[in-house]
């Protein structure tokens, strides 16, 4: 009799939105290609290969215009074909014991809760695992999304649960944040604007006690809390690019404020 091949794919949609993300692309869409059903990447105009390195990853790429992070990613949710969704950035790969963890999870039947906690660990150039010292963070990447979404705000796109139990993954999903210091100051400057023009927009009061304390506590805190000072050089200066990175959503946002506050307002008059 011929060997009948059982699909072990996991029914599992996995979306990823990116732009000009060639360089890393092709790692995360590899990292879960071989063992869920299927891969979205929402593509929002790259002008380098990202979409022809995705496609060959085995992804299905398609466009859509950006209009933020998380009204992004919920276009994405929207063309998975699947309920149970893996929400993963283009600069991120799911590690092989993460992969494991989440198939044993699937085995058989469908997880009772509505989704799970991962541990996602920064990593630094030239780092191929995470170093025994790296530091993680703990947030919501695997859901039914029947029963939870991807939040529409403007740059915020954690996933919000309405209803059913959350549970926890072990394994880690590796943080490819920093790939050089061009991009990095480009990517700052973008999202610090997106912050700023959000938080106007809604009209939040700002403490401008802040902009004197922000900087140095976001260093220690990014220095010895997330310990970046067991990390040489590299370490020194991340901790003082993501400080930067705070205090200037704050200058930005002050100074939109007071843009705002200085317009004149526009008189309009019936046409006599």
């Amino acid at each position: 009799m011929p060997e009948i091949k059982v699909n072990k794919r996991c029914p599992i949609s996995v979306y990823i939105v990116a732009k000009n993300e060639e360089d890393r692309i092709g790692r995360a869409v590899r990292s879960v290609i071989d063992w869920v059903d299927e891969v979205i990447v929402v593509d929002s105009g790259s002008e380098d290969a990202t979409v022809l390195v995705a496609s060959e990853a085995g992804a299905r790429v398609i466009y859509h215009a950006w209009p933020g992070y998380g009204p992004q990613k919920r276009y994405g949710e929207d063309q998975c074909r699947n309920d149970w969704l893996i929400n993963l950035d283009a600069d991120e790969e799911v590690s092989p014991e993460l992969a494991a963890e989440v198939q044993s999870h699937f085995a058989g039947q469908l997880p009772s809760c509505a989704a799970f906690q991962m541990r996602v660990t920064d990593m630094l150039p030239g780092e191929s695992c995470p170093k025994w010292f790296a530091y993680s963070y703990e947030i919501m990447r695997l859901y039914d999304r029947r029963q939870g979404r991807c939040s529409d705000h403007v740059y915020k796109d954690r996933v919000e649960m309405a209803s059913g139990s959350v549970g926890q993954l072990n394994g880690r999903i590796w943080h490819h944040s920093f790939r050089n210091w061009e991009s990095t100051v480009a990517k700052l400057n973008f999202y610090t604007s997106q912050v700023a023009k959000d938080r106007v927009h809604r009209k939040m009061r700002l403490l401008r006690l802040r902009l004197f304390t922000e900087f140095p506590l976001q260093f220690l805190k990014c220095y010895f809390g997330r310990r970046f000072v067991f990390r040489g050089a590299m370490g020194l200066a991340m901790s003082v690019t993501v400080a930067y990175l705070n205090l200037l959503r704050l200058l930005k946002t002050d100074e939109a404020q007071k843009l705002k506050a200085n317009v004149p307002a526009v008189i309009v008059r019936d046409a006599a």
